[in-house]
């Protein structure tokens, strides 16, 4: 531990920009996500958006300060605890985990060298890279069984917990320092992704304490922690995967996206995260800031809960697809920041079923279906929020598109506080979005019959039996035709409402180099900064 970790931090007075509160910056549904994001060994090297953008040769030193929403005076480090993005980039720059998903949302190696499996998909084996703790002491086997472990706990509610649900921990055993064998409850394909889950980083065996002193094996060591004002760590010069160009990171809570903007206008911190569309638009090529786009990464949808209605009956549902201006509803409410969705979760993703033409506006069509649903001159209300970008904007557009159908909906502003947590289980019709996680993830966390986080209640066995053999289908073209085969069926009559893929926003001060720009939200390289350098 560096001396500096009592050096006194900041007020908020010393920030006054960034003294208020408001927005959280992870949605229900982005936790909602996995985690993640470039290869393996030393490839994540920056150079995704340094070279290309001619950022040249990283120059080490200095302190970031990156400005972020944050969860208030009761947020930790505890990594298995991460919710909010905050949270995982705090997470990501103190530990690492097993696997992590590139830019495609695939499983790339991390703490784990390599992964293989037996004949028949229920025992894989495990093997650790060479790294240590910040204490200098080994990641091993036993860390990693003590942490998945703990994740585990029925009596906790770590995030990972339903993603490690089907390994079989009790069977589960070290083979050596650095392996593992892994026993799975039923034959599992995509066992990857599990190492690669959205909280499920590696500690060291019976770690506790982390708000005062976390041990990782990340690129940063910690200095310092304010829960809801700032966190500080430093370079680990140890670090597997080469050591950061940086001094320090600091992380800095400024929950309003006018007050991070601000701050990175006065040069009080030199990396916003999610800045609005309209705000990039006021600011792009204008040479003050860098407006970093990662393209694609929030899905934006509409969502009908199927198990009451109207939207219990299919046709309505088909319908409201067809009611959907889409390019309308991405410049409107994105200020044109993002591509249309065609009603399925996923473009440009491993097993992305992207040879379904793109659904276009048929309000013909649309007044057809409603009228044999018998649910002509149909009223709905469709709940909102200003918890998230263009969720209102959205809203507003689509009554509009609906009244064109004869349809009547009836907009219902919720609180931001408690919007993502209401919209699970209440109302008929609402707007939601995600960030990003493997297509494999999606339907587990939100399309099974028995996933915790089904917003849009979709509930059929044979739905649920395509994903039990999608998992234990070894060959991965025959794989991907089974999830082709259940993504047909949710662009005929599922719940969501795709309309559209909005970029992430991240605004940097221009001597900021190195920032990826092709990294989804929840990936990797996304709010990396052991690879980013000031110029």
């Amino acid at each position: 531990m560096h001396d500096e970790s009592t050096r006194h931090l900041p007020s908020p007075d010393h920030f006054p920009s960034l003294r208020r509160r408001g927005f959280l910056a992870a949605t229900g549904a982005a936790s909602l996500g996995a985690l993640a994001l470039a290869g393996c060994g030393s490839s994540g090297n920056g150079s995704g958006s340094g070279e290309n953008k001619g950022d040249g040769t990283p120059k080490r030193g200095g302190r970031l300060r990156a400005a972020f929403a944050g969860g208030g005076a009761g947020e930790t480090l505890d990594p298995h605890l991460s919710n909010l993005f905050a949270d995982v980039a705090r997470a990501k720059a103190l530990f690492d985990k097993l696997a992590d998903y590139g830019p495609d949302l695939s499983a790339q190696p991390r703490l784990a060298a390599k992964w293989e499996p037996n004949k028949t998909l229920d025992r894989w084996q495990v093997t650790l890279r060479e790294a240590t703790f910040h204490d200098g002491k080994p990641v091993t086997a036993q860390d990693v069984l003590y942490s998945y472990r703990r994740i585990a706990d029925p009596k906790q509610a770590f995030r990972a917990k339903a993603s490690l649900e089907p390994i079989d921990l009790d069977a589960s055993r070290a083979t050596d320092e650095r392996s593992i064998e892994f026993v799975l409850k039923r034959p599992t394909a995509e066992f990857p992704n599990l190492l690669a889950a959205f909280g499920a980083y590696i500690v060291p065996e019976n770690a506790t304490g982390f708000d005062k002193k976390p041990v990782g094996s990340g690129p940063f060591r910690f200095v310092s922690f304010v829960p809801g004002r700032s966190a500080v760590f430093r370079r680990n010069d140890d670090y597997w995967d080469g050591a950061p160009h940086l001094d320090e990171i600091e992380f800095v809570i400024a929950n309003e996206e006018s007050a991070r903007v601000n701050a990175l206008l006065g040069g009080q911190v030199e990396y916003a995260h999610e800045l609005n569309p309209t705000t990039a638009r006021a600011h792009e090529g204008k040479g003050q800031i860098e407006i970093v786009r990662l393209r694609g990464s929030s899905m934006q949808a509409f969502c009908m809960k199927t198990d009451r209605p109207p939207f219990d009956d299919k046709r309505v549902r088909q319908a409201f697809f067809l009611i959907a201006e889409r390019k309308e509803l991405v410049d409107g409410a994105l200020s044109g920041g993002g591509e249309v969705g065609n009603d399925l979760f996923g473009k440009g993703y491993e097993y992305y079923a992207d040879n379904l033409p793109q659904r276009e506006q048929d309000l013909d069509r649309a007044r057809a279906l409603l009228k044999q649903a018998g649910a002509e001159n149909l009223k709905v209300t469709l709940d909102t929020s200003a918890v998230a970008a263009g969720f209102t904007e959205a809203a507003s557009i689509f009554r509009d598109q609906a009244k064109q159908a004869g349809v009547t909906i009836d907009v219902k502003m919720g609180s931001k506080d408690s919007y993502w947590s209401d919209i699970l289980g209440s109302g008929t019709l609402c707007c939601y979005r995600s960030g990003a996680m493997p297509i494999e993830a999606h339907i587990s966390q939100r399309l099974l019959s028995d996933s915790t986080t089904n917003a849009t209640k979709w509930q059929h066995k044979d739905f649920d039996a395509l994903y039990q053999q999608a998992q234990s289908t070894r060959d991965t073209t025959e794989r991907a035709a089974v999830y082709e085969r259940m993504q047909r069926r949710l662009y005929s009559e599922g719940g969501f409402l795709i309309w559209g893929f909005a970029d992430w926003i991240i605004g940097t001060a221009r001597a900021v180099k190195g920032v990826e720009t092709k990294a989804p939200a929840n990936t990797l390289d996304w709010a990396r900064f052991d690879k980013v350098w000031l110029a």
